[in-house]
């Protein structure tokens, strides 16, 4: 499966493209709650959530006295821009 260029905004996007695509950046998706997939990074940890209209990050224990982090992408951003922001870490 060929996915679109990376400039190509993420609702064009089919869900079986995007699931290839965060298996290839290192997600693993929750067996039962098909939905949630989760990055396990040297640095960081995130639970990602695909919602309705966007994507949903919470790294987990990123902030200030170890409190999550919670950030939203809508799925109109490009691929490659949602990429940049959400696999560089919290």
């Amino acid at each position: 499966m060929t996915l679109p260029s990376p400039d190509t905004p993420l609702y064009s996007h089919p869900l079986p493209e995007i699931e290839q695509w965060l298996r290839e950046q290192g997600c693993q998706q929750d067996k039962k709650q098909l939905h949630y997939w989760y990055l396990n990074k040297d640095s960081w940890k995130a639970e990602l959530y695909l919602d309705i209209e966007q994507i949903v990050v919470t790294y987990i224990e990123a902030g200030k006295d170890g409190e999550d982090i919670q950030r939203a992408f809508k799925y109109s951003l490009t691929r490659q821009d949602i990429e940049q922001a959400v696999f560089s870490g919290p």
